[in-house]
């Protein structure tokens, strides 16, 4: 009768993103040794990073890229001790006043045209000529 023999391993996963089952395919260049993931239905797209080299197989690149996507979800813990849900970026952002995000963008000249544009002081009480009677 002899050993039995084992389940093969799967070639074709779901998506964490779409959530759409079999999707997920999975390439392994044995001559680079990079394997490269691509969802069908939502166009996700991940190339692997480990060096498994002979061993990698799919189930493999689909699970570094599951916890992957763990780890940039994961909350982090901002400088004043609190937890936040927003994953952090790879460059850190730079501190920018609210004051000067308003105005014209980088490169551009404020011009008499642009005076006016979006005028809502005067309609602070717009809604209430449509109340409800």
């Amino acid at each position: 009768m002899g050993p039995k023999k084992r389940d093969p391993l799967a070639t074709s996963f779901k998506c964490p993103f779409c959530d759409h089952e079999s999707s997920v395919t999975v390439a392994i260049d044995r001559k680079t040794y990079i394997g490269t993931l691509d969802c069908r239905n939502c166009g996700q797209h991940y190339t692997s990073s480990s060096d498994m080299r002979s061993l990698m197989q799919a189930v493999d690149v689909y699970y570094e890229w599951i916890d992957a996507c763990e780890i940039v979800n994961e909350p982090r813990t901002t400088t004043s001790g609190a937890t936040t849900d927003r994953p952090s970026a790879t460059l850190p952002r730079q501190s920018v006043p609210v004051a000067s995000r308003a105005g014209p963008a980088p490169g551009e000249k404020f011009t008499e045209d642009d005076r006016g544009f979006i005028d809502d002081a005067d309609d602070m009480d717009a809604e209430a000529e449509y109340e409800d009677e």
